[in-house]
């Protein structure tokens, strides 16, 4: 009865919220301005981030040419700093699936975790290897460069000993041309979305290709695989028979994995609140949206769960791989408090907006 209740509640609220065109598409009916929705996550979260971004990778290049050509120990410590700065800015940037970015697979490129060692290694051997080819994905990244400054020996005087010797110069050629992929790709997804800025915010369609449904369907589809599973679920062992601690993100450094859980949460929250890239302003979010559709019951959950899930986070140890060895039980309940919001986002506010999932869900809710 319940189910069917609920269906029917539905079919009321897409008679009411939309009509159709003979051609079948769906036209929004409610008066929200969804133009002025995307212009703020636009102007003041995309952008903002990317531009932050694009220097922070600038920073990490310099800094990676300056640690192949002396590596000492100054350096090394440089590297991993502008390396974590970085890493904590893409947690920001990496659910906006646009144009180039969809177009390059950009966050395949930049942040395939776990990496596969013997795939760097075999690269680094034979010297020859093309990084734009989808089998080298989960060897580069942030994920590489974590194993090539924390993983590759056990100390950093064994660290840098192997990149002192004669063989060394290898690993800093990988250093280098996976420094230079990762602007080379930072720099076209950026410069793109600028040019198609305009056009992405006045694409308020109510189909499946407009920049708002898209926008909206990588949001729900980063939070339920790229926070809740990859950084969560997966190491947690939630989909498999054990728990697989080297899965975690930052799994070589093994101090930044709650940091880096932190930002993309804290990223999520921005976009559905509205609030500015350094959260200095709050603009129009999907909460507005919501709130005029006369469902404040839909924006309080979430918002609460929010609150919920930062809490938990943050009494996770930093290094989640720690976590998992020492008290597992504790990620699997703050995997528990993630997937709460999950229903909320992809059943309760896509019916609320009326736009249908656009991916296919391989683990379920």
């Amino acid at each position: 009865m319940f189910k069917k209740i609920l269906f029917f509640s539905g079919l009321l609220f897409t008679i009411y919220s939309c009509t159709s065109t003979d051609e079948g598409e769906l036209i929004i009916a409610d008066d929200f301005d969804r133009s002025s929705m995307l212009e703020n996550i636009a102007d003041n979260i995309i952008l903002p981030a990317y531009e932050d971004f694009s220097g922070k990778m600038n920073d990490l290049k310099a800094s990676g040419e300056l640690f192949t050509t002396n590596p000492n120990q100054v350096n090394l410590k440089a590297f991993r700093t502008s390396w974590l700065t970085a890493y904590k800015v893409w947690q920001h940037i990496e659910m906006f699936d646009i144009g180039k970015a969809e177009e390059l697979q950009f966050k395949f490129h930049m942040n395939v975790y776990p990496l596969t060692v013997q795939d760097v290694e075999d690269n680094i051997t034979n010297g020859s290897y093309d990084l734009d080819n989808v089998n080298n994905q989960d060897a580069q990244g942030f994920p590489a460069l974590d194993y090539l400054l924390n993983g590759i020996a056990d100390t950093d005087v064994a660290i840098l000993e192997k990149y002192n010797q004669a063989s060394g110069n290898n690993y800093k050629k990988y250093i280098l041309d996976v420094l230079n992929q990762m602007k080379t790709l930072t720099d076209i997804v950026v410069s793109d979305f600028k040019a198609q800025r305009n056009s992405f915010v006045t694409s308020i369609q109510n189909n499946a290709t407009s920049a708002v449904n898209k926008l909206i369907n990588d949001y729900i589809f980063y939070y339920e695989k790229g926070l809740r599973a990859n950084k969560f679920g997966i190491p947690a062992g939630v989909f498999s028979s054990t728990p697989l601690p080297e899965k975690v993100e930052g799994f070589y450094i093994d101090i930044c994995s709650k940091e880096l859980a932190m930002e993309a949460l804290t990223a999520v929250k921005n976009v559905f609140e509205g609030a500015s890239y350094d959260s200095s302003e709050v603009g129009i979010g999907f909460n507005d949206y919501l709130i005029k559709l006369d469902r404040p019951d839909i924006v309080n959950n979430i918002t609460s769960q929010f609150a919920q899930a930062t809490t938990t986070i943050d009494n996770l140890n930093k290094s989640f791989n720690r976590q998992i060895t020492t008290d597992n039980i504790s990620m699997t309940k703050t995997y528990d408090v993630l997937q709460k919001t999950v229903i909320l986002l992809k059943v309760d506010m896509l019916q609320a907006f009326n736009i249908n999932v656009d991916y296919v869900d391989a683990d379920g809710d």
